[in-house]
Order: C-alpha cells, then structure tokens, then sequence
C-alpha cells in the first residue's frame, strides 16, 4: 500500500490512542484494555476506507459501523471526535450524567454511532438487518461489524452468523477482537475458540487471520474481502488486550480497569513521543 497513506494510518491509531487514554484519565476507569485492542482497525476504517460525511452522520449512502463490543466506546468516541463527528470538548464528559458519549455506543446521542450496542451478541443481528437493508435498497455501501472474541459465546452470534451465510451477504465485513481475554479471564480457559476463522467458514462465509495490530495488513485484508463475492467476510484480528499503553498490556485483568492520573499521564507522554517520531 501507498507508504505515505500507511504513515498516516498510523499516525491516526496514534492520535486516536492518545485521546482515549485522556478520556480514561478524567473519568477515572474504564473499558480500557479492549477499546486500545481495536483502535488500529478503527484507525483504518475511519482514515482510509469507509465513505461517510461528519457534517451529515445520516447520510443514506454511507457505510455503517456497529461496535457490537459496545464497551470499546471509548475508541470509537475519540475516532469520531477527530473526524470531526462532534466537538473534541465532548471527549471529556465520557459516561457521566448528562453526557452524549456513555460507557456503551448509543445511537440516539452520539452523532455517527449507526446502533446502539452493549447487549453481546445483539450487534450481530442488526448489523445484519442494516446490510440487508440496503441490499434491498440498491445502495452498494458496506456495513463493517465489530465482535469481541469473548463475545462469542453468544448464540445469537452463530444465529446471524448462519443467516448471513445464507443471504450471502457479501457487503458485511466482519471484525473479531481476538485479544484472547474476556472479563472472566482468558478466552481459552472459559470457553475456548478454538479455530475462530474455520467456524465462520464452515457457516458459508470468507475468512481471513491477520496481525489485528498492523495497519497495512487490516487495510489488505479489507481489499480482498471486497473483490470475494457471494460470502459475508470474517477478518480474525490478532491482538492483544491494551495494545499500546504497555502498562496496560502487562495486567493480567484489563478489561475493565482504574485508571489513575500516573498512569494516563505516562501513557499519553509516551504515545506522544510515538506520534511525533511517527511525523518525522
């Protein structure tokens, strides 16, 4: 791919990880771990894949994307904020009352949020029915899923996954988390994947295993998943729990953690550090 857009890419991850970890910072805990694992895949989507317009989040002929991990909020509200979705001022009321960006994704208050989410499993279906939709409709826009692999426990995954498979719902590209944790623990100790990709190829869909931590690999992955016709597309991303603030990657349990002031403020100096040597 073009090494001047690949820079950019990561310069976004980057700039996107640094307002995540100010976010943390001032509401003090968080989905912390999960939201970083999945911020390059974000990073690429929002900088150099998807069409939408910030000024007109509604618009009909833009691609959709639902957090089915709806707790990865954090990321995506920095995403959109740096597009330009809603003022950067917003980033700093992340789930207290009143606010327009709570802990899980909502529809109904933040602009560019396509479905509310949170419920695991839900996020599925109605990624289905938005796909559908616009197939019926004639649009040829492409509706991108976000699952965690914890995430897919859930039967109302394998319920979809058989539906889409049989619709041939070739403009859903899935995105599956595979950090390898879920809130109890490890994924292989609760409930163990096993081959994620083989599972979804056998339900009728494309699959593909990627490094979900490099930019250049999520961008190609995309690209073949469009020139596969006839299948719903599953990207498996491989990649680990906080990825990029590596105090974070080094807890054990970080789904869900405090967030004190050191530790935002050491992660943000480094990451800081990062984007500028990113620049040049």
């Amino acid at each position: 791919m073009d090494p001047k857009l690949l820079n950019q890419i990561k310069q976004f991850a980057t700039t996107i990880r640094i307002e995540q970890m100010k976010e943390f910072k001032v509401r003090g805990f968080g989905h912390v771990g999960g939201a970083l694992s999945i911020t390059d895949t974000f990073a690429v989507l929002y900088e150099a894949v998807m069409k939408y317009d910030p000024k007109n989040p509604t618009w009909e002929d833009r691609d959709k994307l639902v957090c089915s991990k709806g707790h990865a909020g954090p990321a995506l509200y920095a995403t959109l904020a740096l597009k330009g979705f809603f003022p950067m001022d917003w980033l700093n009321t992340l789930n207290i009352p009143g606010t327009k960006l709570p802990s899980h994704c909502d529809r109904n208050q933040t602009p560019g949020i396509d479905m509310t989410t949170g419920s695991l499993g839900q996020g599925m279906s109605t990624s289905l029915g938005l796909c559908l939709g616009d197939r019926i409709q004639g649009r040829d826009n492409y509706t991108y899923l976000i699952v965690g692999d914890g995430e897919l426990n859930e039967g109302q995954i394998w319920e979809g996954a058989q539906f889409a498979g049989h619709q041939k719902l070739d403009h859903l590209i899935a995105f599956c988390d595979y950090n390898k944790k879920q809130l109890d623990g490890y994924t292989k100790d609760i409930l163990d994947q096993i081959d994620i990709a083989a599972k979804f190829e056998s339900f009728g869909w494309d699959a593909q295993e990627i490094d979900g931590q490099d930019a250049e690999a999520i961008y190609e992955a995309i690209q073949k998943a469009k020139v596969t016709p006839g299948k719903p597309h599953m990207i498996v991303l491989n990649t680990i729990k906080g990825a990029g603030v590596k105090a974070v990657e080094d807890m054990t349990a970080n789904h869900h953690i405090v967030v004190s002031a050191e530790l935002a403020d050491q992660a943000i100096a480094d990451l800081e550090k990062l984007l500028s040597e990113q620049k040049g």
